[in-house]
């Protein structure tokens, strides 16, 4: 019997690591799935810089007109990926002038990756706060933006770190807070891009519709006010 189970064992191993050289084989011959993803961003990425010196030229002013021309843009049928570029490459510009953070590509990359609605995996250090900004302001040109962190302290630096790159470029910021009181509340829910975490924006919303009143419904106080959580 121990000599099968060993048999078994060999044929095993065998088959295992005839598997993983296959794998690898394919791997070395087409590049892994994550690798073929990322080297479909590439195009962006130079189109994006491309841009650079466009951008660079703008005053401040002109500048923060391209979010009222993105969103004309938007009311005539074209969609956030169509604008992607432009709107990556003004956020960009709007941090290297405000906050004296140029993106990185990679960053770039990391940004759509957000922006499809994947996961993008960055290491401490990595500018993982700086990464959200570019899916944030493209998205806020369409509507509200709730950025996730995990607790008050973060999610009110962040907020503060990166604001003025939002408000150079004409949006508003804010960030829900555990201690606030709804009248706050409701002005952090009322700004484009909201951060806060996700304790705070469940709850919010749980508590919304236990809330008898739609917001500034004069016949209720405000305290029974809906927030608009997310």
């Amino acid at each position: 019997m121990d000599a099968l189970e060993r048999s078994w064992e060999v044929v095993g191993d065998f088959f295992t690591g005839l598997s993983r050289g296959v794998e690898r084989g394919i791997t070395s011959l087409f590049g892994s799935s994550n690798a073929r993803y990322l080297r479909k961003l590439q195009p962006k990425v130079q189109a994006i810089g491309a841009l650079e010196p466009k951008y660079q030229a703008m005053t401040a002013a002109e500048l923060r007109e391209q979010t009222d021309k993105f969103r004309r843009r938007l009311a005539a049928g074209e969609t956030l990926d169509d604008i992607l570029v432009e709107a990556f490459a003004v956020s960009r510009e709007a941090g290297r002038r405000v906050l004296n953070m140029r993106h990185f590509d990679v960053q770039l990359m990391g940004g759509m990756v957000l922006h499809s609605g994947n996961i993008a995996e960055m290491v401490t250090g990595e500018g993982k706060t700086l990464v959200a900004t570019l899916p944030a302001y493209l998205n806020a040109l369409a509507g509200p933006v709730h950025v996730v962190t995990v607790n008050d302290y973060l999610a009110r630096r962040d907020m503060e770190w990166m604001g003025p790159l939002y408000m150079s470029l004409g949006l508003t910021v804010g960030a829900i807070q555990s201690n606030m009181d709804n009248d706050a509340r409701q002005k952090a829910y009322s700004c484009n891009i909201t951060y806060g975490t996700n304790n705070e924006f469940g709850f919010d919303y749980l508590r919304d519709n236990m809330r008898p009143a739609a917001r500034d419904d004069a016949r209720y106080p405000n305290t029974n006010s809906k927030s608009k959580a997310p």
